[in-house]
This record gives C-alpha cells, structure tokens and sequence, in this order.
C-alpha cells in the first residue's frame, strides 16, 4: 500500500483526490489546504488539516497547489522523508527544497465540478532518482494508462504547446460564440465541427488535416470575412491567416 498526502484545495487536488480514493494500491493518507472550507468534504475518506506541521509520514506528497508557492511550501517540507512531487507544467523540478523530489504533471484542463475519467488523462513524471521514479511509475499507473517520462525542459515546452491548442484555441471558441450571439445564431450549431475537427487529429497531423479559406488561398472569402468583424477579430483572423498561408502554401 503507497500512502499518498495531497496538498491543494483546488480543481487539481479535487481530480486528484477522487481518483486515488478508487485506485488500488493507493491510500489517500491525508489532505491538506490553507483553507479547511475547501476540503471538508473529503474528511469523510481521509484525515484533512490546514496545519503543514501536522502532516503525517507518508511515501509521497503531491503539491497541487499554485505555482507561485511550491517553493516556498516545499521549504517547510524539509523535515519530511518521503517523497515530495509537484504537479506544475511550468515549474523546473529543482524548484522543489527537499532531498528527494520529482514532478507528477497530468496533461489536462480541470474544471472543479465537470467529471473526467483520469485513466484517459496523460501523466508525466519525473524524478531526481531512479528508486523514486519508480515509485512515480508505479502510482501513476493505478489511476492512468498514458504515463510518460517527461523532463523539466521537455514539460516546458509541453506546457507552451499545451496553451496553444487548449487555452488559445478555446478562446477562439469564445470569439465565436460571441459572433454567433451578435447575430442570433445558436453555438450549437458550431459544435460538431469543433468535435470532428478535435477529433480528426487523432488519426491526421494538424497539417494534415488543416482545412478552410487560407489553405485555399481563397483570398475574396477572406476579405469578406474580415469586413464583418471587429478591429480585434480582425487582427487575430489576419494574423491567424496569414500564419496558415506561410504553413501550407
């Protein structure tokens, strides 16, 4: 049995805890936040605590807590000797100050209250010790089937391209969802494009499967467009345009 201490109160700690809480093998040993508030509802499975000093050993730690105070938390971690992962896309593994450290970063988007099936979730560890990478191995296994040894710099620039196709595309949706509303239009309408073109990369490249005005080079259509939008619109469909035209012609 792996005994794992979560600390965090938000969307990730709340995916995470859940999902260890059905994994075999695992024990969910205790939960940690500033804030008792915002995990009460797990002392029904685990012990909870807003005290670090309370903490109790255990094989692992997982700081899902923001990036701006995983160093300063794992400074008062010191004292612990089991091992300490956080769970940062953007934070090098060094940033951590105990003696035994690595990263357990899932690839995904958390909404607190929208479901997710963790086995589907990619999972990318790291550690500074092989012993401890095995340990990471091993607990990342139980609650998913897409592990993947990624280190500091690779997770870097995983981290850039994860905010391209998720955070920028989805503000996309936003741009056209707003469209849609100005002119009366229901976004469904839009939705089993975005759903077949998110999934027809799993079977094409990008590249591959890059379709529409620019790849067209379908220069009238796209000056109509522009003429319907707003100065900001316009500015991110030429940029965006022109982007895909200096790509694929």
């Amino acid at each position: 049995m792996v005994h794992v201490t979560l600390l965090g109160g938000g969307n990730l700690a709340n995916h995470l805890a859940n999902a260890f809480f059905k994994a075999p093998g695992i024990k969910v040993h205790q939960i940690y936040n500033r804030t008792l508030q915002k995990i009460e509802h797990f002392k029904e499975f685990t012990e909870i605590t807003d005290e670090l000093s309370t903490l109790k050993p255990a094989d692992i730690y997982i700081l899902a807590v923001n990036d701006k105070v995983i160093s300063e938390i794992s400074k008062q971690l010191k004292h612990l000797n089991g091992l300490l992962v956080h769970t940062s896309g953007a934070i090098a593994l060094d940033m951590l100050k105990t003696n035994r450290i690595g990263v357990f970063y899932p690839l995904q988007t958390f909404t607190k209250d929208k479901k997710i099936d963790f086995n589907t979730i990619p999972l990318c560890i790291e550690a500074k010790n092989t012993e401890d990478e095995v340990l990471l191995t091993k607990v990342a296994n139980t609650i998913s089937k897409k592990v993947f040894k990624i280190d500091s710099l690779q997770r870097k620039k995983l981290h850039v391209a994860a905010v391209f196709v998720n955070n920028f595309v989805n503000h996309l949706y936003s741009i056209g969802e707003n469209i849609c509303a100005k002119n009366d239009i229901p976004f469904e309408i839009l939705q089993p494009l975005i759903l077949e073109t998110a999934k027809k990369i799993t079977s094409l490249s990008p590249t591959q499967a890059q379709t529409g005005p620019a790849v067209r080079n379908d220069i009238e259509t796209i000056e109509i467009h522009k003429k319907s939008l707003t100065a900001d619109q316009t500015e991110i469909y030429t940029l965006l345009t022109e982007a895909i035209l200096k790509n694929t012609n």
